[in-house]
């Protein structure tokens, strides 16, 4: 796992297109448990409140996975899109949200969103830009959808953050967190850290995800560090407006 990673940081930033994630494309069932522990308090959803409004509006949710998200959008947006490129997971979020009548999942990608310019008012993305550089072309992609003021909202870990950050970089020994926020700051976002908690049913839960988002050895190292069912877990919500001239560097 740690040459994978490190061969996706290199491929982000070689601009070679779509990445793999091998947690939710090869265990989609271990994901969804993953993703029913994260944030358990609604910290995340809390401050994406507080940065964009997206009662009424039309939003796309990049790398939208299984769809996880989109009712959540789906509650009090009018219109809800998720952009996915593996297709047995645009299967199963056509699955979750086939009685929905205001949400939608197309195949596409940050780098091709199946929409018009100018048709939507939120784009949130997920754990979708984790690696910065690289990124420009899905950037430009999101504010090619977007209407005049509209949103880019990204939610992704924070590193820095123990102890889910910490065994983190002992898989990614050659990120560079600074370097990643320097990025996005030059390309006009604000950052907001958000600290959450991961709470998991039981062990067998905990022990299953820390299996598949860590190496064996730091998934074993983790297990043991964790005394209980919760896990602290930091992220970064990056947002801008939609620039109205070029941004440059």
């Amino acid at each position: 796992m740690v040459s994978r990673a490190r061969e996706r940081i290199a491929a982000v930033r070689r601009g070679t297109g779509t990445l793999p994630s091998p947690n939710i494309w090869h265990w989609p069932e271990v994901y969804e448990i993953e993703n029913r522990a994260q944030d358990a308090d609604g910290e995340v959803w809390r401050v994406l409140g507080e940065l964009v409004d997206w009662t009424g509006r039309d939003v796309v949710d990049v790398g939208c996975g299984d769809g996880f998200h989109l009712p959540r959008f789906a509650w009090t947006a009018r219109r809800v899109v998720g952009v996915e490129p593996h297709p047995p997971l645009v299967r199963r979020a056509q699955d979750r949200v086939a009685g929905l009548s205001t949400v939608e999942v197309l195949t596409g990608s940050a780098q091709r969103i199946p929409l018009p310019d100018a048709s939507v008012d939120v784009v949130h993305a997920r754990t979708a830009y984790f690696f910065g550089r690289g990124c420009e072309p899905g950037l430009a992609e999101a504010d090619r959808v977007l209407r005049p003021g509209g949103r880019l909202v990204i939610v992704d870990l924070d590193v820095r953050h123990r102890p889910y950050g910490h065994w983190m970089r002992a898989d990614l020994p050659d990120y560079d967190p600074f370097e990643v926020d320097e990025f996005f700051v030059r390309h006009g976002f604000s950052i907001r850290p958000v600290s959450t908690l991961w709470r998991f049913a039981d062990r067998a839960d905990l022990e299953a995800v820390l299996r598949i988002e860590f190496s064996a050895r730091v998934a074993a190292r983790a297990a043991e560090e964790v005394p209980g069912l919760t896990v602290p877990v930091g992220y970064r919500v990056l947002h801008r407006e939609k620039p109205s001239g070029l941004l440059r560097p």
